[in-house]
């Protein structure tokens, strides 16, 4: 008796809370974790197929409908130029309405309890959350070069050259990544994956058109331009527009911080959303466990 009362204490800390399990260990449960993830989406392809018709359509729309009565710094009224200054609008709304399949799935498996199997595992917590991320960043990145090739037939270009293209292309899914970690609080924070869809995207409206995605903040109210150009959505909008070559010529920035320094903002918003959402969602998947 004696020594099972000296060895059982040193068991409930890894399969129980996960304090024990090492860094090397998280990772290696993340990426299980993704690893089914990527398997059941493979299962269903059609969420990649629906995940690209609404921003082709959105181009398509813009490009045609608009695009020959909207005001472009710099250029004026011109169709081709907004073509491109549109673009880099659309690749972030795409990435950002990732969010809304991370707290959907994530809803489901609670829904279904295949996150109370995870838990009963010893495994890291925060393992869960971050392989589900991941799997859904690959979607994302997958979505995202379809739609890229799709904007090169509508006429697109990139001009800037392959570094800056990459560098763009970083961007993008940086913000798409750091927009699931919102869609995995809220996939915690509902009852149905029904709900969780339409809170993961019934915000990202008014986020994505109170920017510089479609129109330039100089043509909005002048109380709503600080809104749009301090919005973190709008640096990234302008950082791919910039590294791709797809400001115009005589373009001029707005003065707000982000607008002049878009590349940064972008980057830094980011990581501080990431920061920020990881830790409350791996906090309430902790308490939702008790």
């Amino acid at each position: 008796m004696s020594t099972a009362t000296q060895q059982s204490p040193a068991r409930p800390s890894v399969s129980a809370a996960g304090e024990r399990i090492t860094l090397g260990q998280g990772l290696h449960d993340s990426v299980v974790v993704t690893k089914r993830n990527l398997r059941r989406m493979m299962r269903i392809p059609e969420v990649v197929i629906f995940g690209l018709i609404q921003p082709i359509m959105f181009v398509v729309l813009f490009s045609y409908v608009f695009g020959g009565s909207i005001n472009i710094p710099g250029a004026g009224v011109d169709e081709d130029a907004y073509r491109e200054w549109l673009m880099g609008g659309i690749f972030a709304q795409t990435v950002t309405f990732a969010v809304a399949g991370s707290s959907a799935g994530i809803a489901e498996d609670m829904q279904k309890g295949i996150i109370d199997r995870f838990r009963s595992l010893p495994m890291a917590r925060g393992a869960v959350l971050t392989g589900r991320t991941f799997a859904d960043l690959v979607q994302t990145a997958i979505i995202l070069v379809v739609l890229m090739l799709v904007a090169l037939l509508l006429g697109w270009r990139v001009h800037e050259g392959a570094l800056n293209a990459l560098a763009g292309f970083g961007l993008l899914l940086l913000l798409g990544y750091s927009f699931t970690w919102i869609g995995a609080l809220i996939g915690l924070s509902v009852r149905t994956p029904e709900a969780a869809t339409s809170a993961g995207l019934i915000w990202l409206f008014p986020l994505t058109f109170i920017s510089v995605a479609f129109v330039a903040s100089e043509n909005m109210p002048g109380w709503l331009q600080p809104v749009a150009e301090w919005n973190p959505f709008s640096a990234t909008v302008l950082a791919v527009r910039d590294l791709f070559g797809n400001l115009p010529p005589n373009y001029v920035a707005p003065d707000a911080w982000p607008m002049q320094n878009p590349q940064l903002a972008s980057a830094l918003s980011s990581v501080l959303i990431i920061a920020l959402f990881r830790t409350l969602a791996v906090r309430k998947f902790k308490s939702s466990a008790r």
